[in-house]
Parts: structure tokens; C-alpha cells; sequence
């Protein structure tokens, strides 16, 4: 069965909430995810998922700290997240805060790994973006990705 992990960073909880409804919808629709901190994750953790969605708060438009590190520990494995499928959100305070910057730092990363991204056509295109704690809209986008990433990883890693 295939798997997945949802990692993130969250200093005020908007984050953390994303993570566990992306988490819970990746789950409801069939792919066994564990939803973990950024501080109890290990690059093997990343290793052992055939899906990874990775979220931050913004922090003057790019991924907090933390997971920058874990990207910069993925070096030493460099290729051995290839073909794993990858998606990413982000919380920021503001309206045009930094929240696509962000994400796409963190899918540049991905890409780097050559990791197959998951966007959306409709809505929140690079990823789901919440200002401050998640609303309807936000929630919505979140559970789309859960569902999205869950069935993308379902039919490659059958």
C-alpha cells in the first residue's frame, strides 16, 4: 500500500492545522499518511513515503528554517526521492504575504529531488494558502490537496 507523510513547521498552530486536514483527507481517500513535525522528522522518514506534502509558515516569502534544514539533509540522498509525488502549502499573516513564494521554494526543492508535483487548475494553483488561521476556503483547498496527492500516489505506487 502505498504512504505518505505530511510535514510541517508551526509556530502559531495555522500551519498545523493545514498539516492534519491534509493529513486526515490523504487518509480518507486511501493512502496511509502520518502527519509529523518538521523537529521529529527524519530524512528516512521522507525516504519511506511515496508521497510528501510539505507546509510553512512564510517567513519573508520563503519555508521556515527548519525545513530548509531537512532539505539541505536530503543532500546526502540525493535521487532516492525521485519519482515519490510532492505537494506543499503555506500560512502567512497578510494578503500577498509571501504564501506563493513560499510554496514554490518548496516545490523547487521537490523538483530538484525530480519529484512529480501535484498542482490544482482551479483554486489555489501552486498549493493551498491560508492568512492567518485557516477559513472555509483555506480548509476546502487543504482537503482538495489530501485528496488530490492521495489519488496521484494511489495509481503510481499501486
Amino acid at each position: 500500500m502505498a504512504k505518505g507523510i505530511v510535514v510541517f513547521y508551526s509556530k502559531t498552530g495555522n500551519t498545523k492545522q493545514m498539516a492534519e486536514i491534509i493529513a486526515n483527507s490523504m487518509n480518507e481517500n486511501g493512502l496511509e499518511t502520518v502527519c509529523k513535525p518538521v523537529k521529529e522528522t527524519k530524512v528516512d522518514d521522507l525516504l519511506a513515503a511515496d508521497a510528501i506534502v510539505i507546509g510553512s509558515p512564510t517567513y519573508y516569502g520563503q519555508m521556515a528554517a527548519p525545513l530548509m534544514q531537512l532539505f539541505t539533509d536530503t543532500v546526502v540522498k540525493h535521487g532516492r526521492l525521485t519519482g515519490k509525488v510532492g505537494g506543499a502549502f503555506a500560512s502567512s499573516a497578510n494578503i500577498a504575504g509571501g504564501n506563493e513564494t513560499t510554496i514554490l521554494g518548496i516545490l523547487e526543492a521537490m523538483l530538484i529531488h525530480g519529484m512529480i508535483i501535484q498542482g490544482d487548475s482551479q483554486g489555489d494553483h501552486y498549493g493551498p494558502v491560508s492568512i492567518g488561521r485557516p477559513d472555509e476556503r483555506a480548509i476546502a483547498q487543504c482537503k482538495k490537496l489530501g485528496q488530490k496527492i492521495a489519488e496521484l500516489a494511489k495509481k503510481l505506487f499501486k
